[in-house]
């Protein structure tokens, strides 16, 4: 099977093919670490941890960047705000997000880059772009000269006599043409700044990426990722300032995930539409919110709302019915039904997977699991019949990057409490003090755990 890929600079599903054989160069833009993230932060990194995840399981060694960009005008103005060093402001947002990856079981990038320990490699690649007439120097700024590049636009679709016939009036005086853009900017009063050949000041946001790339990655990389926000102006900049440096291809494969949405609009920090991570995670486990990006397609935008969320919860249940032991005493074989169902969810992943990352599709296999399983265990089959069946599930929920076995762990180890409320009950019971007996099952449900009354006893599993 053959993945294959959506790339936005085709604007087509591609067959894979990397740089390197079995080898993977991926770079994907981080925050700018000027406020708390937002739930569509989360999604971003969490399709592309996702991505990771199952090229690794294919067999590719992936080397990843993630960058932070910790000098910016967000961050200066809302250091001034504050009256704080916008240095010790952009660390406490990189130190909080970096918490955020753990607890969304996020893997670790390969390496994360920071735009201000990059000022060297940022000068280089200016004074490559002066020298090769791509950029100009006007009263301490560098710009790029956008019409050197001819073919500006191929990323986002856009064309440039298009573009700035927009611009009615050019503002700013120092630029040659109107779409031209900053890679260095001249410092100004109490911003942080660095000494250039073009006197202090600090970089534009453009470059920043550009040249961590080319440090940490090289010329050439295979996949660039981000939020489809970024298609333009950013990752189009970056087109254009690279591949006028090198005359090479920047990526081959540029992949870009849709946004969250919140009361129909995109997240956003400068409207404040929006969830915090921290005000998620207060109210819902990680694994919701991964199985919220799982259940859609990555390119699609997500709609943030209680609906979605508690869908994202029963499908969650729905995959850890599956673990729940055999009935007490079942000897029963495997039935041919379940053997098959395992067979046509090994090949179903792949091949939906292998589509584009079709994560929905994915789930669409385990859940015939899942069902297949719950039914099999509900006729009786022992715990060595269910076993191949819950391996398989849980081996492909581990690519999907889902912790479910965390889970599990955690129902043991609250095993003796609830055993133990489940023997009072009984004894309640016995008494037929049905009221009581009520309150513990209800409040046992409450807590997640579900009581079955049967012949053989009360049995009780995670919702």
């Amino acid at each position: 099977m053959t993945l294959r890929i959506y790339n936005t600079l085709t604007r087509t599903k591609e067959s894979f093919e990397t740089l390197e054989p079995e080898k993977v160069s991926m770079y994907v833009c981080g925050p700018t670490v000027y406020d708390k993230a937002h739930v569509g932060h989360a999604m971003s990194v969490l399709v592309f941890d996702i991505i990771r995840r199952y090229l690794e399981y294919r067999g590719y060694q992936v080397r990843h960047a993630m960058n932070y960009t910790d000098v910016d005008d967000k961050i200066i103005q809302r250091a001034n705000i504050e009256e704080i060093d916008p240095f010790e402001l952009a660390e406490s947002y990189i130190e909080e997000f970096k918490a955020h990856l753990h607890d969304l079981n996020i893997l670790p990038a390969t390496v994360y880059p920071r735009a201000t320990e990059e000022i060297d490699q940022i000068i280089e690649m200016v004074q490559g772009l002066i020298e090769k007439g791509h950029a100009y120097e006007t009263k301490g700024d560098v710009y790029f000269f956008v019409s050197s590049d001819d073919d500006y636009g191929k990323l986002s679709g856009r064309k440039l006599e298009d573009m700035q016939s927009g611009y009615r009036i050019d503002l700013d005086e120092r630029k040659e043409t109107p779409m031209d853009f900053a890679l260095w900017k001249a410092s100004k009063p109490g911003e942080p700044s660095w000494d250039s050949p073009w006197g202090q000041g600090r970089p534009g946001w453009h470059i920043e990426c550009s040249a961590m790339n080319l440090h940490h990655l090289g010329e050439q990389i295979d996949i660039h990722g981000g939020g489809n926000d970024l298609v333009f102006p950013h990752h189009e900049n970056e087109i254009a300032q690279t591949e006028s440096l090198t005359g090479k291809p920047f990526a081959r494969y540029w992949v870009h995930n849709g946004m969250m949405q919140l009361r129909g609009a995109a997240m956003s920090k400068s409207t404040g539409n929006l969830v915090t991570v921290d005000e998620f995670l207060a109210d819902h486990e990680a694994d919701v919110l991964r199985m919220m990006v799982l259940n859609s397609s990555y390119r699609s935008p997500l709609k943030f709302s209680d609906e979605t969320v508690g869908h994202a919860q029963r499908a969650l249940d729905r995959l850890r019915s599956a673990l729940r032991p055999a009935s007490p005493g079942a000897t029963g074989e495997m039935p041919q039904g379940l053997e098959a169902q395992i067979a046509d969810t090994r090949q179903g992943f792949s091949v939906s997977m292998d589509d584009d990352f079709n994560t929905a599709g994915a789930l669409g296999h385990l859940f015939d699991l899942v069902r297949a399983l719950n039914q099999a265990r509900d006729n009786g089959a022992s715990p060595e019949a269910l076993g191949e069946a819950q391996r398989v599930i849980l081996e492909f929920t581990r690519v999907l990057g889902l912790e479910l076995e965390r889970a599990r762990g955690e129902a043991g180890e609250a095993a003796p409490f609830v055993d133990l409320l489940i023997e009072v009950r009984g004894e309640l019971r016995s008494q037929k003090l049905w009221a009581l007996t009520d309150k513990v099952r209800d409040r046992l449900a409450e807590l997640g755990v579900v009581l079955e009354d049967g012949k053989e006893g009360t049995t009780w599993r995670w919702k």
